[in-house]
């Protein structure tokens, strides 16, 4: 096992930190630039400026440039030599372990963990503590945080060795997988720890509340209770699973699955009465557009200063990483990431067909492009949330004229060919400002024909891309733990309490109720949970834990062509705009395998360790299907 082993001490806050002494008797200083150990402990000023750097492990959130998404049938991610086709072709392997993020990678997790070991370690041992408060408070927030990182461990690579000592220089560092039962008892307790400590609290914006040590509870228990860690279910499903001979690294080989359920029903409710949803209590759907603006304030997180939104909606949010005007942090350039490349931006983790077709038209029937009527219209009268989350040929965005010229004055997105006539009348193909042909930018378009909406600022007066965002990312929304006990619910029959509190969901959005029951009412759970939390990280676990991923994350890429063609008796010169009255469009979906040709194969319900760690650690023993 790697670790870092110098002292994690006051990052950012006061330079380079160490433990140093000087042997001299005639002289004993200690550099301006660093600070002892022995005094971080004695001063609640340090010490809450070292647990404040263990945060720094939390990253930009699911912010990267190369998001979760693209892992999942929610996204593919657009440029090339990013490694994601290592992962979504089915070619990772212990040497070639492709696109990895920090907020889940091995080491980067390990670090963190160190660190909050140093941390409890001193925060319990230490006798000169004065502020009896605040020492509780960073026990609480130290216990959340190891508990989180090691959720993050266990949620990509199943069971970990759980470590609570401080290794030193020199030891022997080989330490065995604890068991998956051994590892969810563990980040439970931390959790338990943290909310105890935290009670009373107060509520200090960025860091761990009791809440959110409820709410990753509850996360950690309904996954324990899924099918991907009930061994009997899993072998059944997989013979990848089926054939390994440690499957107490994977989950639960006996025990009674049934209490397991019970718990997580039990975790889960302790958040939803514990806090505060937003616009939760509705008894019918909102208008179309109440739900449309209902959505976008939620992923807004009330960073925008879009006055048409509504603030009050970061109520959902039980822990988020903020970010503020001044740093220029990766996670600000979100739109730039993945917006428009006719506005100039990147068009990174663009939306593939198979979300897209699975928002539901207003009345709560399916999609379907066999549908005559709605496949020559498939972007009307669909769920509100489509158009809060996904940008479709000719629907409105910002003024384009002030980042790319007066080339659009309605401020369309265009992702299709398009007929148009020159000053002589002859009629020409152009591609659209926001294809890969863009006359804009030629070389970063959509390859999917759609682009990411939901995560990116609204606001008019952000369009140019040295322009940043202030959206925060949410790590635990309190619309998670009502789908929680959705699940719960569903799985020990308490059917009543699941709808009721799917059709809330639904209903702030506009959408109207659901009534099934069984299978149909897990279907129809799985399905809203995809459209609420899309892009929130969600899909890429769910669709392991309920393993469906063969038919999910494994399908090829969807994407749509989009042709305008003059109707009889008209024309249209430069500058384009989508105008039915003028044109007849027609919507191809195509299924691509050149970018990304997408499988799954049953080895990728866990990534592998690293060949490197499985060398410098010889109890480490492999994830099934990578031992060839």
């Amino acid at each position: 096992m790697k670790f870092n082993y110098k002292n994690i001490l006051l990052f950012g806050l006061l330079g380079t930190a160490g433990l140093v002494s000087c042997d001299t008797d005639f002289l004993d200083t200690t550099p301006l630039t660093e600070i002892s150990a022995d005094l971080v402990w004695k001063d609640g000023a340090l010490s809450e400026a070292f647990v404040t750097e263990i945060y720094n492990g939390l990253q930009q959130g699911g912010f990267s440039e190369q998001m979760l998404a693209s892992l999942t049938d929610e996204a593919v991610f657009t440029h090339t030599g990013r490694n994601i086709n290592t992962i979504n072709e089915g070619s990772l392997s212990p040497s070639n372990l492709g696109w990895e993020d920090d907020t889940y990678r091995w080491s980067p997790m390990y670090t963190r963990i160190r660190a909050c070991n140093i941390a409890l370690q001193n925060l319990y041992s230490s006798t000169s503590f004065s502020d009896q408060t605040l020492k509780d408070r960073l026990k609480g927030e130290t216990h959340f945080l190891r508990a989180y990182y090691y959720n993050q461990l266990l949620r990509v690579y199943g069971a970990v060795p759980l470590v609570t000592k401080v290794y030193g220089l020199g030891e022997d560092y080989t330490v065995a997988r604890n068991t998956y039962d051994e590892c969810v008892k563990f980040i439970v307790k931390d959790a338990d720890s943290a909310a105890v400590y935290l009670d009373g609290k107060t509520l200090q914006s960025g860091r761990a509340t009791k809440l959110a040590a409820l709410a990753l509870k509850s996360r950690v228990l309904l996954n324990a209770a899924s099918d991907l860690h009930d061994i009997p279910t899993a072998k059944a499903k997989s013979t990848v699973i089926a054939g390994y001979s440690n499957p107490e690294f994977l989950g639960y080989v006996s025990g009674d699955r049934k209490a397991r359920w019970a718990a997580a029903l039990a975790a889960a409710k302790a958040v939803v009465d514990a806090g505060t949803g937003y616009k939760l209590n509705l008894t019918a759907p909102v208008s179309a557009e109440e739900g449309r603006l209902n959505y976008i304030s939620l992923a807004m997180g009330g960073g925008s200063a879009d006055k048409t939104l509504d603030a009050s909606a970061a109520v959902d949010l039980i822990l988020a990483r903020q970010f503020t005007p001044g740093k220029s942090e990766g996670a600000r350039q979100t739109g730039l990431n993945n917006g428009p490349n006719g506005y100039h931006n990147w068009a990174g983790n663009t939306p593939i067909g198979l979300l897209v077709d699975d928002y539901q038209m207003m009345d709560g029937t399916t999609f379907h492009w066999t549908n005559p009527v709605q496949a020559a219209n498939p972007y009307v009268n669909r769920d509100p949330r489509f158009y809060a989350s996904i940008m479709y040929d000719g629907a409105p965005w910002k003024p384009r004229d002030k980042i790319s010229g007066n080339v659009d004055p309605a401020n369309q997105i265009q992702t299709g060919t398009y007929d148009l006539a020159d000053s002589k009348g002859a009629v020409f193909n152009r591609k659209g400002l926001d294809t890969r042909s863009s006359s804009i930018e030629d070389w970063n378009g959509s390859r999917t024909g759609y682009y990411m909406r939901k995560f990116i600022d609204p606001n008019p007066n952000l369009v140019d891309n040295t322009d940043r965002q202030n959206i925060p990312w949410p790590f635990f929304r309190y619309t998670e733990a009502v789908f929680n006990f959705i699940e719960a619910s569903i799985e020990t029959g308490n059917e009543a309490d699941a709808l009721l509190w799917l059709n809330r969901i639904r209903f702030r959005a506009g959408m109207p109720a659901v009534k099934a029951s069984g299978a149909d009412l897990t279907a129809a759970y799985r399905l809203e949970k995809r459209i609420e939390m899309a892009y929130e990280e969600q899909r890429y676990y769910d669709a392991r834990r309920w393993m469906i991923a063969p038919s999910t994350l494994g399908r090829k890429l969807t994407f749509i062509n989009v042709l305008g063609k003059f109707k009889a008796g008209k024309t249209m010169t430069e500058p384009y705009k989508h105008d039915e009255s003028v044109y007849n469009y027609t919507y191809s979906p195509v299924e691509d395998t050149q970018h990304e040709n997408r499988q799954w194969l049953d080895k990728m319900y866990f990534r592998p360790f690293g060949r490197d760690e499985s060398n410098r650690n010889k109890l480490l023993v492999q994830n099934p299907g990578y031992d060839k």
